[in-house]
């Protein structure tokens, strides 16, 4: 009987021991399921921020690519724009230069200076009328107005006919023009002293 009692305590150890070893694996395994899930949190968030990062890259790229495919057609557009532009006024001044054309043949066979004159004028307020249209405008009565730096050019002084012409605008040596609010071309002026 003692056998028997032996071998079952045996047994029972055997059996004590495999549970225990049993017990060491699943605590190792949860262990090391719990160091595999530790690493994959450790893991994930620098994945996913890696990702974020290489979808924020790819975003940025495309957005600066399509900046700059606009800003190189806006400059195309802008060039075209400038080489275009006169083309208007260009197409609007031909008439006239045909005019001249006109003007030149006719008065060669001319001997009235009186008709040649005045088919010069009528060109000439034709050319005139052209600019007109397009925004150009004459600066006029500039004479015994006070002298403004900002829409004229004081070529010379000469002695003030009178005391109220001192300062002022005495002669106009070559006309201003103005294109709306901007001056295209100072006038040339003499002011008194």
């Amino acid at each position: 009987m003692e056998n028997k009692e032996e071998l079952r305590e045996k047994e029972n150890e055997e059996v004590l021991d495999q549970q225990e070893q049993n017990q060491e694996n699943a605590d190792k395994q949860e262990l090391d399921q719990e160091q595999v899930e530790q690493e994959k949190e450790n893991v994930d968030p620098m994945a996913k921020l890696e990702g974020e990062l290489a979808e924020m890259k790819d975003k940025y790229l495309r957005l600066y690519s399509d900046f700059e495919n606009f800003r190189k057609r806006n400059a195309k557009e802008r060039l075209d724009l400038i080489k275009t532009a006169s083309e208007e006024v260009l197409r609007d001044l031909l008439p006239v230069v045909d005019d001249f054309e006109r003007a030149f043949k006719a008065s060669e066979s001319e001997e009235d200076a009186q008709k040649v004159r005045e088919g010069n004028q009528l060109i000439f307020h034709k050319l005139v009328k052209i600019l007109e249209s397009k925004g150009l405008k004459v600066m006029e009565d500039l004479i015994g107005k006070p002298f403004d730096a900002d829409m004229q050019e004081a070529i010379t002084q000469i002695p003030a006919p009178n005391e109220d012409m001192k300062g002022k605008v005495i002669d106009v040596v070559e006309k201003g023009y103005t294109l709306g609010d901007k001056v295209v071309r100072y006038a040339k002026v003499v002011t008194g002293a």
